[in-house]
């Protein structure tokens, strides 16, 4: 089973301790959309142990954040191995996909290039 689960909510000017915000499912990847502007995203993530989010591309740059466990992030073919604290970013445009090696918990910071039409009338 690999579903995505999903829900959204603001952060408030509130301490937060991240690791709590989202909690894991049995079987599937579980996402919270924390902030949401025109400019861009902030999500976290939980991920089962062996669930990933198969390749895909974005038009936005991403910062990826390995908070707990271990995930292996594909990026154009190559293979790496994110720990708890290891982050990487997934450039905009290119194949990338992420797998749970083991249960494991991350934050998505993704920022949209915003484009400004130039041209005069």
């Amino acid at each position: 089973m690999n579903e995505l689960h999903s829900n959204s909510e603001a952060l408030s000017p509130e301490p937060l301790r991240v690791l709590d915000a989202i909690s894991y499912q049995s079987g599937s990847v579980v996402s919270r959309t924390m902030l949401r502007r025109p400019n861009g995203t902030l999500t976290l993530f939980a991920f089962d142990a062996a669930q990933e989010i198969g390749e895909h591309t974005s038009s936005s740059d991403a910062f990826l954040h390995v908070l707990e466990g271990e995930m292996e992030v594909t990026i154009q073919g190559k293979s790496l191995l994110l720990s708890a604290g290891e982050a990487i970013l997934l450039p905009a445009n290119q194949p990338h996909a992420v797998r749970a090696v083991s249960r494991c918990k991350m934050s998505l910071l993704m920022i949209r290039v915003l484009r400004l039409n130039l041209a005069h009338p």
